[in-house]
Protein backbone atom coordinates (compact mmCIF):
# COMPACT_ATOMS: atom_id res chain seq x y z
CA UNK A 1 0.00 0.00 0.00
CA UNK A 2 1.43 3.32 -0.97
CA UNK A 3 0.10 6.66 -1.10
CA UNK A 4 0.16 6.53 -5.13
CA UNK A 5 -1.64 3.42 -5.26
CA UNK A 6 -4.73 4.96 -2.73
CA UNK A 7 -5.19 8.19 -4.18
CA UNK A 8 -5.44 6.69 -8.20
CA UNK A 9 -8.10 4.25 -6.60
CA UNK A 10 -10.36 7.05 -4.30
CA UNK A 11 -9.22 10.05 -7.28
CA UNK A 12 -12.81 9.56 -8.46
CA UNK A 13 -14.60 10.00 -5.14
CA UNK A 14 -12.65 12.86 -4.31
CA UNK A 15 -12.85 14.77 -7.22
CA UNK A 16 -12.93 18.61 -7.30
CA UNK A 17 -15.91 19.74 -9.65
CA UNK A 18 -15.30 19.82 -13.81
CA UNK A 19 -15.47 23.86 -13.40
CA UNK A 20 -12.47 23.74 -11.24
CA UNK A 21 -10.10 21.75 -13.13
CA UNK A 22 -10.80 23.41 -16.50
CA UNK A 23 -9.94 26.56 -14.67
CA UNK A 24 -6.68 24.69 -13.69
CA UNK A 25 -5.84 23.67 -17.06
CA UNK A 26 -6.22 27.01 -18.31
CA UNK A 27 -4.00 28.90 -15.96
CA UNK A 28 -1.27 26.03 -15.91
CA UNK A 29 -1.01 26.90 -19.72
CA UNK A 30 -0.32 30.38 -19.08
CA UNK A 31 -2.28 31.09 -21.95
CA UNK A 32 -5.32 32.35 -19.84
CA UNK A 33 -7.25 35.49 -20.76
CA UNK A 34 -9.64 37.09 -18.36
CA UNK A 35 -12.73 36.71 -20.27
CA UNK A 36 -11.95 32.84 -21.02
CA UNK A 37 -12.21 32.49 -17.49
CA UNK A 38 -15.00 34.83 -16.61
CA UNK A 39 -16.85 32.70 -18.94
CA UNK A 40 -16.42 29.55 -17.43
CA UNK A 41 -16.62 30.85 -13.58
CA UNK A 42 -19.99 32.05 -15.01
CA UNK A 43 -21.24 28.94 -15.86
CA UNK A 44 -21.29 28.01 -12.39
CA UNK A 45 -23.75 30.26 -10.77
CA UNK A 46 -22.66 28.74 -7.25
CA UNK A 47 -19.19 29.16 -7.69
CA UNK A 48 -19.52 32.62 -9.31
CA UNK A 49 -22.06 33.53 -6.31
CA UNK A 50 -18.89 31.98 -3.29
CA UNK A 51 -16.20 33.79 -4.99
CA UNK A 52 -18.04 37.17 -5.29
CA UNK A 53 -18.93 36.66 -1.73
CA UNK A 54 -14.96 35.89 -0.59
CA UNK A 55 -13.55 38.25 -2.48
CA UNK A 56 -15.74 40.79 -1.22
CA UNK A 57 -14.49 39.66 2.91
CA UNK A 58 -12.43 41.22 4.87
CA UNK A 59 -9.74 38.91 4.14
CA UNK A 60 -8.78 40.55 1.36
CA UNK A 61 -9.94 44.50 2.60
CA UNK A 62 -10.44 45.43 -0.72
CA UNK A 63 -11.94 48.87 -0.98
CA UNK A 64 -15.27 49.00 -3.10
CA UNK A 65 -17.39 46.39 -3.55
CA UNK A 66 -16.21 43.95 -6.29
CA UNK A 67 -19.57 42.38 -8.38
CA UNK A 68 -18.67 41.40 -10.97
CA UNK A 69 -16.64 38.27 -11.84
CA UNK A 70 -14.36 40.29 -14.61
CA UNK A 71 -13.53 42.85 -11.19
CA UNK A 72 -12.42 40.01 -8.94
CA UNK A 73 -10.42 38.67 -11.53
CA UNK A 74 -8.35 41.56 -12.50
CA UNK A 75 -7.70 42.67 -9.14
CA UNK A 76 -7.00 39.03 -7.38
CA UNK A 77 -4.72 37.56 -10.32
CA UNK A 78 -4.80 34.19 -11.92
CA UNK A 79 -3.00 31.99 -9.61
CA UNK A 80 -4.57 33.66 -6.61
CA UNK A 81 -7.88 33.03 -8.37
CA UNK A 82 -7.29 29.91 -9.28
CA UNK A 83 -6.70 28.86 -5.31
CA UNK A 84 -9.48 30.75 -4.43
CA UNK A 85 -11.73 28.13 -6.65
CA UNK A 86 -10.34 25.96 -5.07
CA UNK A 87 -11.21 27.05 -1.70
CA UNK A 88 -14.68 27.41 -2.97
CA UNK A 89 -15.28 24.02 -4.14
CA UNK A 90 -13.22 21.62 -1.64
CA UNK A 91 -15.21 21.54 0.97
CA UNK A 92 -18.14 19.39 -0.98
CA UNK A 93 -15.43 16.91 -2.38
CA UNK A 94 -15.27 15.34 1.23
CA UNK A 95 -18.84 13.72 1.56
CA UNK A 96 -19.42 10.33 3.35
CA UNK A 97 -16.77 10.64 6.09
CA UNK A 98 -18.00 8.63 9.32
CA UNK A 99 -19.22 10.90 11.96
CA UNK A 100 -17.81 9.15 14.80
CA UNK A 101 -14.10 9.98 13.37
CA UNK A 102 -14.73 13.63 12.01
CA UNK A 103 -17.41 16.72 13.17
CA UNK A 104 -16.96 18.05 9.61
CA UNK A 105 -17.47 22.08 10.63
CA UNK A 106 -14.73 21.15 13.12
CA UNK A 107 -12.45 19.74 10.56
CA UNK A 108 -13.13 22.97 8.05
CA UNK A 109 -12.78 25.27 10.94
CA UNK A 110 -9.81 24.13 11.93
CA UNK A 111 -8.94 23.91 8.35
CA UNK A 112 -9.52 27.51 7.30
CA UNK A 113 -7.99 29.22 10.74
CA UNK A 114 -4.92 27.01 9.18
CA UNK A 115 -5.15 28.72 5.60
CA UNK A 116 -5.84 32.21 7.07
CA UNK A 117 -3.03 31.87 9.56
CA UNK A 118 -0.37 30.79 7.07
CA UNK A 119 -1.80 33.81 4.65
CA UNK A 120 -0.74 36.08 7.76
CA UNK A 121 2.71 34.70 8.33
CA UNK A 122 3.80 35.01 4.72
CA UNK A 123 2.24 38.62 4.37
CA UNK A 124 5.78 39.77 2.86
CA UNK A 125 5.98 36.40 0.15
CA UNK A 126 4.54 36.86 -3.18
CA UNK A 127 1.17 34.83 -4.39
CA UNK A 128 0.60 34.28 -0.78
CA UNK A 129 -2.74 33.02 -1.19
CA UNK A 130 -1.19 29.07 -1.92
CA UNK A 131 0.12 29.87 1.91
CA UNK A 132 -4.32 29.98 2.74
CA UNK A 133 -4.42 26.72 0.21
CA UNK A 134 -1.76 24.89 1.57
CA UNK A 135 -3.40 25.91 5.15
CA UNK A 136 -6.96 24.73 4.01
CA UNK A 137 -5.75 21.08 2.66
CA UNK A 138 -2.81 20.42 5.37
CA UNK A 139 -5.47 17.71 6.16
CA UNK A 140 -7.45 16.39 4.01
CA UNK A 141 -5.38 13.09 3.43
CA UNK A 142 -7.08 12.18 7.31
CA UNK A 143 -10.41 12.77 5.26
CA UNK A 144 -8.99 9.95 2.85
CA UNK A 145 -7.86 7.74 5.75
CA UNK A 146 -11.25 8.07 7.62
CA UNK A 147 -13.23 7.37 4.73
CA UNK A 148 -11.37 3.84 3.38
CA UNK A 149 -9.77 3.04 6.56
CA UNK A 150 -11.96 3.79 9.34
CA UNK A 151 -11.15 1.03 12.39
CA UNK A 152 -7.21 1.94 11.91
CA UNK A 153 -8.08 5.62 11.75
CA UNK A 154 -10.22 4.81 15.03
CA UNK A 155 -6.95 3.63 16.28
CA UNK A 156 -5.01 6.30 15.52
CA UNK A 157 -7.47 9.06 16.70
CA UNK A 158 -6.68 7.16 20.51
CA UNK A 159 -3.50 7.98 20.18
CA UNK A 160 -4.22 11.91 19.75
CA UNK A 161 -4.08 12.33 23.24
CA UNK A 162 -0.71 12.05 23.16
CA UNK A 163 0.29 14.94 20.61
CA UNK A 164 -0.05 15.13 17.01
CA UNK A 165 3.34 13.02 16.77
CA UNK A 166 1.86 10.13 18.64
CA UNK A 167 -0.82 9.88 15.90
CA UNK A 168 1.66 10.32 12.94
CA UNK A 169 4.21 7.85 14.53
CA UNK A 170 0.87 5.36 14.45
CA UNK A 171 0.11 5.89 10.66
CA UNK A 172 3.53 5.36 9.35
CA UNK A 173 3.44 1.89 11.40
CA UNK A 174 -0.33 1.01 10.53
CA UNK A 175 0.52 2.46 6.50
CA UNK A 176 3.93 3.26 6.51
CA UNK A 177 2.80 6.77 5.53
CA UNK A 178 1.57 9.74 6.65
CA UNK A 179 -1.65 11.52 5.96
CA UNK A 180 0.48 14.30 5.30
CA UNK A 181 1.73 12.26 2.31
CA UNK A 182 -0.86 11.13 1.43
CA UNK A 183 -2.81 14.41 1.04
CA UNK A 184 -0.22 15.75 -0.79
CA UNK A 185 -0.36 13.11 -3.25
CA UNK A 186 -3.75 13.78 -4.29
CA UNK A 187 -2.65 17.72 -4.58
CA UNK A 188 -0.42 16.68 -6.80
CA UNK A 189 -3.04 14.65 -8.84
CA UNK A 190 -5.09 17.70 -8.74
CA UNK A 191 -2.07 19.36 -10.79
CA UNK A 192 -2.38 21.70 -7.72
CA UNK A 193 1.96 23.35 -8.27
CA UNK A 194 4.64 21.77 -6.01
CA UNK A 195 5.07 25.14 -3.97
CA UNK A 196 1.44 23.97 -2.35
CA UNK A 197 1.74 20.39 -2.03
CA UNK A 198 5.19 19.99 -1.10
CA UNK A 199 4.18 22.46 2.21
CA UNK A 200 1.30 19.65 2.81
CA UNK A 201 3.97 17.05 2.56
CA UNK A 202 6.70 18.39 4.49
CA UNK A 203 4.33 20.06 7.27
CA UNK A 204 6.04 17.75 10.36
CA UNK A 205 8.91 17.59 8.69
CA UNK A 206 9.67 21.25 7.31
CA UNK A 207 13.60 21.30 7.36
CA UNK A 208 13.78 17.86 5.36
CA UNK A 209 11.99 19.92 2.27
CA UNK A 210 15.05 21.44 0.57
CA UNK A 211 13.99 24.50 -1.47
CA UNK A 212 11.00 24.52 0.27
CA UNK A 213 11.86 25.21 3.74
CA UNK A 214 10.86 28.65 4.67
CA UNK A 215 7.43 27.76 3.19
CA UNK A 216 6.98 24.42 5.25
CA UNK A 217 8.26 26.53 8.14
CA UNK A 218 5.79 28.63 7.88
CA UNK A 219 2.70 26.26 7.09
CA UNK A 220 3.99 24.10 10.26
CA UNK A 221 3.55 27.73 12.26
CA UNK A 222 0.52 28.31 10.65
CA UNK A 223 -0.78 24.55 11.75
CA UNK A 224 0.68 25.33 15.39
CA UNK A 225 -1.14 28.35 15.91
CA UNK A 226 -5.16 27.43 14.66
CA UNK A 227 -4.30 24.11 17.25
CA UNK A 228 -4.45 27.02 19.99
CA UNK A 229 -6.91 29.23 18.82
CA UNK A 230 -10.05 28.65 20.54
CA UNK A 231 -13.47 30.60 20.31
CA UNK A 232 -13.28 33.05 23.00
CA UNK A 233 -10.04 32.14 23.99
CA UNK A 234 -8.50 35.95 25.20
CA UNK A 235 -5.55 34.23 27.58
CA UNK A 236 -1.85 35.62 26.98
CA UNK A 237 0.08 32.70 24.76
CA UNK A 238 1.99 30.54 27.09
CA UNK A 239 4.94 29.00 24.97
CA UNK A 240 5.68 27.12 27.73
CA UNK A 241 2.98 25.11 27.69
CA UNK A 242 0.41 25.77 24.46
CA UNK A 243 3.10 25.10 21.90
CA UNK A 244 5.25 21.66 20.53
CA UNK A 245 8.80 21.79 20.82
CA UNK A 246 8.80 21.36 16.38
CA UNK A 247 6.13 24.48 16.74
CA UNK A 248 8.98 26.18 18.26
CA UNK A 249 11.78 25.19 16.30
CA UNK A 250 9.62 26.79 13.38
CA UNK A 251 8.56 29.97 15.18
CA UNK A 252 12.40 30.73 16.07
CA UNK A 253 12.90 29.55 12.15
CA UNK A 254 10.72 32.39 11.52
CA UNK A 255 11.87 34.77 13.76
CA UNK A 256 8.37 34.98 15.67
CA UNK A 257 7.50 36.48 18.95
CA UNK A 258 4.82 36.09 21.56
CA UNK A 259 4.05 39.66 20.68
CA UNK A 260 3.71 39.10 16.80
CA UNK A 261 2.06 35.79 17.02
CA UNK A 262 -0.69 37.32 19.51
CA UNK A 263 -1.14 39.77 16.75
CA UNK A 264 -1.72 37.15 14.31
CA UNK A 265 -4.06 35.25 16.39
CA UNK A 266 -6.39 38.29 17.03
CA UNK A 267 -6.66 39.46 13.18
CA UNK A 268 -7.08 35.64 12.31
CA UNK A 269 -10.25 35.52 14.30
CA UNK A 270 -11.79 38.05 12.71
CA UNK A 271 -11.13 36.56 9.25
CA UNK A 272 -11.75 32.97 9.75
CA UNK A 273 -15.45 33.63 10.80
CA UNK A 274 -15.82 35.54 7.38
CA UNK A 275 -14.27 33.20 5.55
CA UNK A 276 -15.45 30.01 6.76
CA UNK A 277 -19.30 31.62 6.23
CA UNK A 278 -17.85 32.64 2.63
CA UNK A 279 -16.68 28.68 1.35
CA UNK A 280 -18.64 26.60 3.39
Amino acid sequence: MDPCTIITNVRSIFSLPDVVFRINDLINSEEATNTELERIISSDPALTAKLLKFANSTYFGFSGKIETVMKAISIIGHKELRNLVIASSVTTTFKGIPSDLANMDTFWNHSVTSGVTARLLASSVGNRERFFIAGLLHDVGRLILFSQFPKESAKILNCMNQGEDAAMQEERKIFGFTHAQLGAELLKQWKLPPNIWKMVEYQSDPMGSGEYQSDANTLCAAISIANYIQPCTNQPLNLETAISDRALKTWNYLGLTAEIVESVITVAKLQVIEVFNAIH
